[in-house]
């Protein structure tokens, strides 16, 4: 069964699935539409980056409307017992950003192509230009709460020692000298972990070693067992915090989709700036 298949995928296991033709994938490429037109991995579908977000200011990251949603997924054909491979041309941030947005949905059946396009390209993996249409689905959207972070979540929590936030945003933008909102800062006692630093430019982006980042996360205070909250500006950039936690198999992580876009510009949420 499909649902066997690794969280954490290598471009040469995907290749072998490809070419076996036994397990029923749904290819999702989250790439930009000039590299997925460029070339992407056969029988891909595109998914625009930005379809995952709703899209409104001030707060543009948070999750999409149901409507949306069902028009999404239902024009890429998806069906429960999908299994989906998500990947990008950046290292991961919008592949978790749709990873996430699965669990939102409750659909579990998934991989993250380690690497994504970088991997497929460089390491000589077949490619194509044809632009992939699936019969659509009629996708039914329900939305599960337990992925998404939200402002009271959040304050309610804090100083909580069973509690903490990943801050994947620069450390410009996380001690306020860039200001990308009203005002500018940090969640008080949140942690700054930029999401580059999640990727390994010397293995075509794929994640950095596993048991390093776990004895990294465990120094700065983002042990399992935390509940932990993932943020960056538009929840774009923690979609690849939130999948590296996902891969090293925390189960205890919310993304907020809000982020700091929408607590940076609200007048009543605290900021740190130390």
């Amino acid at each position: 069964m499909s649902t066997s298949l690794p969280l954490l995928l290598e471009a040469e296991q995907l290749a072998e699935l490809l070419n076996s033709g036994e397990h029923p994938l749904l290819i999702l490429d989250t790439s930009s539409a000039d590299n997925h037109a460029k070339h992407h991995i056969p029988s891909a579908i595109h998914i625009e980056p930005k379809a995952l977000q709703c899209g409104t200011a001030p707060t543009p990251g948070k999750l999409p409307s149901v409507a949306q949603l069902t028009e999404l997924f239902s024009r890429v054909g998806l069906t429960p017992n999908q299994h989906i491979i998500a990947y990008d041309d950046e290292g991961g941030g919008w592949a978790g950003r749709l990873i996430w947005t699965l669990d939102v949905l409750g659909h579990r059946h998934y991989s993250y192509l380690n690497g994504g396009l970088h991997a497929w390209v460089n390491e000589g993996h077949p490619l194509e230009t044809t632009i992939n249409q699936n019969t659509p689905s009629n996708f039914a959207v329900t939305i599960d709460q337990n992925p998404i972070a939200e402002v009271e979540d959040i304050v309610a929590r804090l100083g909580d020692d069973d509690f903490a936030i990943w801050d994947a945003r620069s450390a410009g933008e996380y001690d306020g000298s860039k200001v990308l909102a009203k005002r500018g800062g940090h969640i008080p006692g949140a942690v700054n972990l930029d999401w580059l630093e999640l990727m390994d430019r010397d293995r075509n982006m794929r994640l950095v070693d596993l048991e390093l980042l776990q004895q990294r996360l465990n120094s700065l205070g983002l042990s399992q067992d935390k509940h932990i909250v993932t943020h960056c500006q538009t929840h774009h950039r923690s979609g690849l915090s939130y999948l590296a936690m996902k891969v090293l198999g925390y189960q205890k992580i919310k993304g907020y989709h809000g982020s700091w876009s929408e607590w940076g510009n609200r007048e009543d949420t605290p900021i740190a700036n130390d």
